[in-house]
């Protein structure tokens, strides 16, 4: 069953622009992983916010792709830039009016 993971992450100051840049880059193997979905987004009105949904095949796909190392590579990266807020939900999505 499809697995969603909707999250935001804290940057500290200024460092927002810099994560998005990390996030966006493609990732090999993901789509292979079973990412069915991954969109960064950002809101003016949280300026140190970036904002991820992802939906999977499934969660220990999810679960599997974090051992990538490309994803690997990107947390690494992306560590330093984060002032340690975190939040989101996760689901399994039971199906959608447009599909």
């Amino acid at each position: 069953m499809t697995f969603a993971n909707v999250g935001l992450l804290g940057t500290k100051p200024g460092q927002r622009d810099a994560l998005v840049a990390i996030l966006l880059r493609p990732k090999p193997g993901m789509k292979e992983a079973g990412c069915l979905l991954y969109e960064v987004g950002v809101n003016d009105d949280a300026p140190d916010t970036v904002f991820v949904s992802e939906l999977w095949e499934s969660a220990e796909a999810h679960q599997a792709s974090l051992q990538l190392d490309s994803t690997r590579a990107a947390i690494a990266e992306a560590m330093p830039l984060l002032s340690g807020e975190m939040g989101g939900h996760r689901f399994t999505v039971l199906g959608s009016p447009l599909r």
